[in-house]
Parts: C-alpha cells; sequence; structure tokens
C-alpha cells in the first residue's frame, strides 16, 4: 500500500477491505496499550488526509500481508506514520476490536469472520465493539 499526504483515510481503509473483506481498520488521535481497545471519541474522521494527521514528508509503502499479525500492522502504522490504527473484525452485524486476538494473522481473523457471518447478515452496517473475554 502507497501512502502520501494527500490519501485520505477512507481511501486507506478501502484498499485494506479490499484485501481483507471482514476487517476494517479505525484510525484514533491517541494510542492505545497492548491488548487494549481504542475509545471511539478519539477516532478521527474518514475524510482527513494523512498529511493532515501526521507530518509524512515523503511517500511511504507499507507491505501487508495475510500472514502479518495485527499487532504488527497496529505497530507498523505506528512506527512508520505516527499513527494508532486498530483492526475490527466482523461478527455478524457487529464490528468488533481485536484486542484480545492481536496475535492473529490478518488471514486468521479475515477467515474466522468469514465463517461467523451469515449470509443474510453481510449487507447489514454493524456496530462497533471490543472483544471480551
Amino acid at each position: 500500500m502507497v501512502i502520501n499526504k494527500q490519501k485520505k483515510l477512507k481511501q486507506i481503509k478501502d484498499e485494506f477491505q479490499e484485501q481483507f473483506p471482514f476487517l476494517k481498520l479505525e484510525f484514533y488521535s491517541g494510542f492505545h496499550k497492548q491488548g487494549e481497545g481504542s475509545e471511539k471519541k478519539t477516532m478521527l474522521a474518514d475524510g482527513l488526509t494523512i498529511g493532515e494527521v501526521c507530518k509524512l514528508t515523503t511517500e511511504e509503502i507499507i507491505s501487508i500481508s495475510e500472514s502479518m499479525k495485527v499487532s504488527e500492522l497496529e505497530k507498523a502504522f505506528k512506527d512508520i506514520f505516527g499513527l494508532s490504527v486498530q483492526v475490527f473484525r466482523k461478527s455478524n452485524n457487529l464490528w468488533l476490536q481485536t484486542t484480545i486476538t492481536d496475535g492473529w494473522s490478518l488471514e486468521k481473523q479475515n477467515q474466522n469472520a468469514k465463517e461467523m457471518n451469515v449470509q443474510e447478515n453481510l449487507n447489514t452496517e454493524p456496530n462497533d465493539y471490543h472483544e471480551e473475554e
């Protein structure tokens, strides 16, 4: 994924979801601790550009593979862009922050969500929730 300062957060989210249709990214103004979720009130608006939310001076490339762990993806966004990102997994009509399962690969997260979803619920807009132990 190529990211420059003109790219909108929505574009990044859409590109990610093309590769992982049962996952989504959300960007936040503050960082969360490992194993914890991010608060909805700190979520950044989709219409913001990377240049508006971080000091990116050059075009950067972030490699996202199916074998990459959620925690590795979140760390890459923090290290490269100084951005807090959270991965969500679709669970029927809900989106769950992957706080407990950050050690899973993106492929495993996506496959797990795919298996949990029933066909008639695929077109509904889920709500956002944290995973619970």
